[in-house]
């Protein structure tokens, strides 16, 4: 596999249109949890997989590594990234920096078109785990604490929080210890409910004490790489 972390032309608008939609099909495969850390992402197969060219998936790839969720290494290839055990606890520990005081400043902000949208989002997500599609529902968990952090109109802390959101995918992914790898839908629940009150103090409670339970889920006991079917985990998406 050539490296993907070099590019010396530009890449032509209609080829990126297509890189994007790769990663955007790859992306969700990770967070949904259809591919697990440490699968190696060979570009014959995702191009087979996908439709497309082996070009198109290194672009691709490039851009997730850009955002962390890809690993390339040169002779080896690329691989869903694998956090380790102490950016796991310093991820959420970000997390519990920023979250609470975003969660506050939505409150202060949402309109009722917002709290409407949160309460749509969390019915998809409900309605995800209760059809038994877990890998959706975390997909949707995750989206939920992004579009908390869009209402609070904070563009940059934004930007972080998906980057978070993002990683905590993947070491859910990796050592998460109860049966339900979603956050608990109560919390969501109470999150959106405080919004919609406009009690930003109270948003700022329940947040923080959702991100020390998600951390609090965490078994940092070390796992293998697993092997999956690239064509079969990407049907659908």
């Amino acid at each position: 596999m050539a490296d993907p972390s070099v590019q010396t032309t530009p890449t032509p608008p209609r080829q990126q249109a297509r890189a994007d939609a790769v990663a955007d099909t790859l992306r969700r495969a990770v967070l949904a949890h259809r591919i697990a850390p440490g699968t190696k992402l060979t570009e014959d197969e995702l191009g087979s997989a996908l439709g497309v060219g082996r070009t198109t998936v290194r672009d691709a790839l490039r851009a997730l590594a850009h955002e962390h969720l890809v690993e390339i290494h040169r002779n080896r290839g690329a691989f869903v990234a694998r956090p380790d055990k102490r950016e796991a606890v310093e991820i959420f520990e970000a997390r519990s920096l920023l979250e609470p005081r975003t969660a506050r400043s939505a409150a202060e902000r949402a309109s009722r078109t917002d709290v409407a949208a949160l309460r749509r989002h969390l019915a998809e997500e409900n309605a995800a785990m209760a059809s038994g599609d877990a890998g959706h529902a975390v997909y949707l968990s995750g989206r939920f604490h992004v579009q908390i952090a869009h209402i609070a109109n904070q563009r940059t802390v934004a930007q972080f929080v998906e980057t978070l959101v993002l990683r905590s995918s993947l070491i859910i992914a990796l050592y998460w210890q109860r049966p339900s790898a979603m956050c608990e839908c109560h919390a969501h629940d109470a999150l959106v409910d405080a919004i919609a009150a406009r009690d930003g103090a109270r948003a700022e409670d329940i947040m923080s004490g959702h991100i020390v339970d998600l951390l609090s889920g965490l078994d940092l006991a070390e796992r293998p790489a697993g092997t999956v079917d690239l064509a079969k985990a990407l049907s659908g998406l």
